[in-house]
């Protein structure tokens, strides 16, 4: 029978919006007249769900509500969910840095967590300094940890630099040292949050086969937090679902990938001028993106060698006197891997400020049969203007375009495309 590594029993935590801290002295006041009365807190009757698309209702949000999980000795579990779903909030309150509102959680092994840029460092120390000082707080003796320092090092790649102070590191060269400790120091629990974003792609492979090994040969905990179903997919056996702070589903990683892949294809078919999770300063806003083929317009079933046209609707500042403009649009198949590009910058293209959408038109759309999302990155005048990330969902079928009777197979395709792009 497998031990429990992890076990959590209705887990909530209840944060107050727009201040700092956990409360005010009136509801210290209120909460403890009614523990003495022996009445429930009122302010967990307060509250609303954690949709960060909507506007707050109330003073009092649930960043968690009801959180139950197992996590089995040795097992790598993947958790996954869009921004705001309650991920980071889990882990912090797993690694002890906050603790629940409500509920338990059993913890069977030491903890080393991996949450977020030079979490655990002191930027004063230098590089050794700082491994030294994370083994202590892992309980290691001194010697233990000087015979794991020559592997921490050179897996990190910080040789050259481990006597200076961390607070002269790279983002990239803290989250590398961070993760040779956390990894490294032998904990029977191992936390990883998006963090590994930060570095290459060759260190975030590296990073992985490091947590399959710690998995399924040292037969630790692993909990990996990733937007990367890929990595995802690659590194666990099983994983959970969050939005708006409820965990919605628990099961083999496949299955969960494909709920959660489903969910958020359903949550962005949405209204482009009205859209929030967006960056740049709006000089220049896309307020509508939709494919077309003939005369229909929004598609979202591609045939694949098939003529598609790509129009971004947009609105632009009119004080804005556009010096310099650029467009891209990036393709990304199910696990957000990067497969196909468009760009107004390798092209020659003039911008028309008369203008209110530019068409993208493809001559033959060669991508394999699958699941996509686009990424619309806008430049003006060398500033990011609008940046929208996982839209625009659009499915690729297959199809038999010789009349052989032969289709094209699943996952094969060239990504080149001939394309022109106009002003309308």
């Amino acid at each position: 029978m497998s031990t429990i590594a992890i076990k959590v029993e209705n887990v909530s935590k209840l944060y107050r919006l727009g201040q700092v801290g956990t409360g005010t002295l009136k509801n210290d006041i209120n909460r403890f007249w009614h523990k003495i009365r022996g009445k429930e807190d009122p302010y967990l009757k307060i509250g609303q769900i954690n949709d960060r698309t909507q506007k707050a209702e109330s003073e009092f949000a649930w960043a968690l509500k009801d959180i139950n999980f197992e996590v089995k000795q040795g097992e790598a579990l993947g958790i996954v969910g869009r921004n705001g779903a309650g991920k980071s909030t889990l882990l912090k309150i797993l690694s002890k840095i906050t603790s629940p509102t409500t509920g338990q959680i059993h913890i069977n092994g030491r903890i080393a967590s991996l949450l977020e840029v030079g979490t655990g460092f002191h930027p004063d120390l230098s590089g050794r300094e700082n491994i030294f000082m994370n083994g202590a707080i892992l309980g290691m003796k001194k010697w233990e940890i000087q015979q794991k320092l020559d592997e921490i090092v050179d897996f990190a790649g910080v040789a050259a630099y481990v006597d200076t102070p961390v607070k002269r590191y790279s983002s990239g060269m803290i989250v590398r040292l961070g993760f040779a400790v956390a990894a490294h120091l032998e904990p029977e629990i191992l936390i990883v949050d998006e963090v590994l974003a930060v570095g290459d792609a060759e260190f975030q492979k590296k990073c992985i086969g490091k947590m399959q090994d710690v998995s399924t040969n040292q037969g630790r905990t692993v909990l990996f937090v990733s937007h990367n179903m890929a990595a995802v997919k690659n590194l666990c056996t099983s994983g959970v679902v969050m939005m708006n702070g409820h965990l919605t589903y628990q099961g083999k990683i496949e299955e969960v990938i494909d709920r959660y892949l489903s969910t958020s294809r359903n949550t962005n078919q949405i209204e482009y001028a009205n859209y929030t999770e967006r960056k740049g300063n709006g000089s220049l806003k896309i307020t509508d993106a939709f494919f077309s083929q003939k005369a229909e317009k929004h598609v979202t079933q591609i045939v694949s060698l098939s003529k598609l046209d790509l129009t971004l609707e947009y609105d632009l500042s009119p004080e804005i006197k556009v010096k310099s403009f650029r467009i891209d649009v990036g393709i990304n198949d199910l696990y957000g891997v990067r497969v196909a590009w468009f760009s107004t910058w390798n092209v020659n293209f003039v911008f028309d400020s008369s203008s209110k959408s530019i068409l993208f038109e493809i001559d033959n759309f060669n991508l394999s049969p699958g699941e996509y999302t686009c990424n619309i990155f806008c430049l003006v005048n060398e500033e990011v203007s609008d940046w929208l990330e996982a839209v625009l969902p659009f499915s690729v079928i297959e199809t038999d375009y010789y009349n052989s009777g032969k289709i094209i197979p699943k996952n094969q395709g060239g990504l080149l495309f001939n394309y022109t792009i106009k002003n309308q």
